[in-house]
This record gives structure tokens, C-alpha cells and sequence, in this order.
């Protein structure tokens, strides 16, 4: 009996019990497709994260005070600093020997005036000609300036043309009023406002935080906000990237744990831990899942030994050898893994796309700045193997059990 007679004589059994095929072959497709979906949806957000990432230098360190661990309980005030970030902070981190510049910022929420229309938005205070040493990746509009002029205003490409306006906010070249409201020490509210000129208008990254943002001189921003000069955060340009720790030991022991400290390559790094962490969760549902689907194989097969030893008993009696019976249970228990995995595949596909779109965040990005699911060959193969090395196990002892029949036992239930 060659292999392509044992094929079809699978094929041939499963055909005969329709239902039970499906149902068992639905198990694997359920396993394959939420293994591919799982997979293709954790590899592509971590493919967005790198890409954002990307945009920051390497040398970047992001300085900010750190908040006092014992007050802000029980519902009292929010915990107060410990470091007031001042210029007299920012020039001894500054002479630091592995540090070749430092970046103070103030940053606030304030409103933007413009054509009777009126847009919240963040601000990000500093020196804008210093922007590329933070962002190398960062793009502008044709038309922009980058100026450390003080009545300049630099706004992100969502703020300029809203989703859904047909008419700019803004443009370059044009004037805004913005504003910021805050409650002085007299508990009244204070406005402030300011006219500047939007002198660029910098494109999507991706990132909700800065697409939705704008860059001011810092000087504005310490009087709009009332700042008193009291910075919000220092960013800390190594030499280089391989100093980067150097520059955290030297910040360190001149604050302690009275400052915050953290990089881009460890923001990273945390986002890595989570995600895998949240994979392996699901990773480990969609396995069972597939488990599931492998002990259907094993029911199915043992019921169709027990209804087919006649049949057995019949094959043994004209020639068949134990080895044929066993390759015929197991090219079943192959066939139903290979369709299982072959239906899987694209579904898991397209069930990782379809929720990409409905997640928020991607339904609200535009389609360069999405976070899409990303399916390589390694782990299709590795998820089809699995599927129908899974199948081939589960099918090994009702193989074995169908091929120790004795053919005179089995034609005697006749």
C-alpha cells in the first residue's frame, strides 16, 4: 500500500464523517489564527515602537524632578518635587564631562486662536534650532523656518490641517493667539496671552503626544505659563551613545534619587518587557486553544478506530501490515492539522488586521502613522508547524491502537 492509496483513503474517511472532521478541523483553525493573529499583532507594534524610537537620538537623556514618595496620600495634594529644575541644575549636569549639551523645556497645555476657531494643544518649550540634536528624524513642511525667534510658533501638520476641515487652522506664515489659563497665589485665574507667527509646521510621526503638539521659545513660555523660570524638564545630549550610562552615574551622584532619569533606549526596553509579557499571556490562551483542537484530533480518531474495526480487521485480512493501519490514522490526524493550519493562517491574518483597524488610537492616526500587524515567514512557519506537529502527536495513539488490532478480534465484531 503506497502513501498515495493511504491518502486517499484518509481523505475517504474523513469525507464519510463530514461533521466531525469540520468540527475537529474548526479547533485547529481556531489555534492557528489566534497564534498568527497574536504573533503578527505583537511584532508590529514593537516594529512601530523601534520606528518612534527611531526619530530620538541615542544620545538622548530625558531629566525631570523626581516626586517626593510619602506625600499625595489619602487624597491630599500631589506630591511636590523634590529638585526645582533651574538653570543653576542645568549647568552642572551640563559640566558633566561625557555631556555635550543640555536642553531645558517648559511644557504645559494651552489654546490656540486662529481664523474664529480654537484648538487645545501641548507645548513643548525650548530652544527650536536645537530640535534636530533631540529628533534628528523629525520633518518639515516646505516653507518652514527654524528660528529661535521669540514670536515664532511652530505647530505639528494635525493642529495646521485638523482630520476632517476642510479649511487650515493655520498656515505658515500667519498669526495665532495663544493662551494659558492658571490660578495665581491669590486663587484668582489668570489669562495670558501672546501673538506669534507660525513660521513651520512640522509633519505626523506617529506619536499622538507630539503630532498634537507645538514649539515655542522658551523665554514665551516661562511668561505665558508663569513659570518663574522653573523648568518642567532637561533633555542631556551625551557625546555620544555609548556614554549614556556614564551621563546617568554623573547625574546621579550629583541628586541621588531626588532627580528623574530615564532614555529613550530604556523607555524602549520597558515597552519590550510589557508587550512580551502581555504576548506570553495570550500566546499561552491561543496554544491551549490549539491544545483543545489536539485532543478533538485524539476523540475523533479513537471513535473512528472504535467504528471502523471492521474495516481494519478487513484490510489486515487482504495484506495490510500494522505499519499501513498506522500511517492511515496518522495521514487522517495530518490532514486535519495541514487544513486546519492552511484556513488558520489567513484568518489569523486577517482577524490581526481587522483589530488594528478598530483600535482606537489607529482608527484616529492617519494611515503612515498606524501601528499595523506584521507577519513574517518565521513565524508562519513556526505557527504551521506547530499546528500540524500538534495534529501529529494527538493522532499517535489512536494510530497505534488501530494498528495492534487483531484482525481476527476485529472480524469477529462484525
Amino acid at each position: 500500500m503506497d502513501i498515495i492509496k493511504i491518502t486517499q483513503l484518509a481523505f475517504d474517511a474523513l469525507r464519510e464523517r463530514k461533521v466531525r472532521s469540520i468540527l475537529t478541523i474548526l479547533m485547529v483553525t481556531t489555534g492557528t489564527s489566534l497564534l498568527i493573529a497574536v504573533n503578527g499583532l505583537t511584532t508590529g507594534f514593537l516594529a512601530f515602537a523601534d520606528k518612534q524610537f527611531s526619530m530620538l537620538a541615542p544620545n538622548v537623556i530625558f531629566v525631570s524632578p523626581a516626586p517626593t514618595q510619602s506625600s499625595g496620600l489619602g487624597g491630599g495634594p500631589p506630591p511636590a518635587p523634590k529638585i526645582v529644575l533651574t538653570s543653576v541644575v542645568a549647568d552642572r549636569i551640563k559640566n558633566l564631562p561625557a555631556v555635550s549639551d543640555v536642553i531645558p523645556n517648559y511644557t504645559g497645555t494651552i489654546t490656540i486662536e486662529s481664523r474664529g476657531k480654537v484648538q487645545n494643544a501641548r507645548v513643548f518649550a525650548q530652544d527650536v534650532t536645537k530640535i534636530y540634536s533631540i529628533a534628528p528624524g523629525i520633518e518639515f513642511e516646505e516653507g518652514s523656518i527654524i528660528s529661535n525667534n521669540q514670536s515664532s510658533i511652530i505647530i505639528s501638520e494635525r493642529i495646521a490641517r485638523p482630520p476632517g476641515d476642510a479649511v487650515p487652522f493655520a498656515t505658515i506664515g500667519q498669526t495665532v493667539v495663544v493662551k494659558y489659563s492658571y490660578v495665581d497665589e491669590d486663587g484668582e485665574k489668570v489669562t495670558n496671552s501672546r501673538t506669534l507667527v507660525v513660521r513651520g509646521i512640522f509633519k505626523l510621526t506617529g506619536n499622538p503626544t507630539i503630532d498634537g503638539a507645538a514649539i515655542i521659545h522658551p523665554d514665551v513660555a516661562n511668561m505665558l505659563m508663569n513659570k518663574k523660570s522653573r523648568y518642567d524638564g532637561i533633555v542631556v545630549l551625551a557625546r555620544n551613545s555609548d556614554l549614556v550610562e556614564e551621563v546617568e552615574d554623573g547625574i546621579r551622584r550629583l541628586y541621588g534619587n531626588d532627580i528623574g532619569i530615564t532614555s529613550s533606549k530604556v523607555i524602549l526596553t520597558t515597552i519590550r518587557q510589557f508587550i512580551g509579557g502581555i504576548t506570553t499571556f495570550l500566546f499561552s490562551i491561543a496554544v491551549i486553544s490549539l491544545i483543545v483542537g489536539a485532543i478533538g484530533i485524539i476523540t475523533t480518531l479513537y471513535t473512528s478506530v472504535l467504528e471502523r474495526t471492521r474495516e481494519i480487521g478487513i484490510l489486515k485480512a487482504i495484506g495490510a501490515q500494522n505499519k499501513h493501519i498506522l500511517m492511515l490514522f496518522l495521514m487522517e490526524a495530518l490532514i486535519i492539522g495541514s487544513i486546519g493550519a492552511v484556513v488558520g493562517i489567513p484568518l489569523g491574518m486577517a482577524g490581526g488586521d481587522l483589530l488594528s483597524n478598530l483600535a482606537p488610537g489607529n482608527r484616529e492616526a492617519p494611515p503612515d502613522a498606524r501601528s499595523r500587524p506584521l507577519y513574517t515567514v518565521e513565524d508562519i512557519t513556526r505557527v504551521c508547524a506547530l499546528s500540524i506537529g500538534l495534529s501529529a502527536a494527538s493522532g499517535l495513539y489512536p494510530s497505534f491502537r488501530a494498528s495492534r488490532l487483531d484482525p481476527i478480534v476485529a472480524l469477529g465484531r462484525l
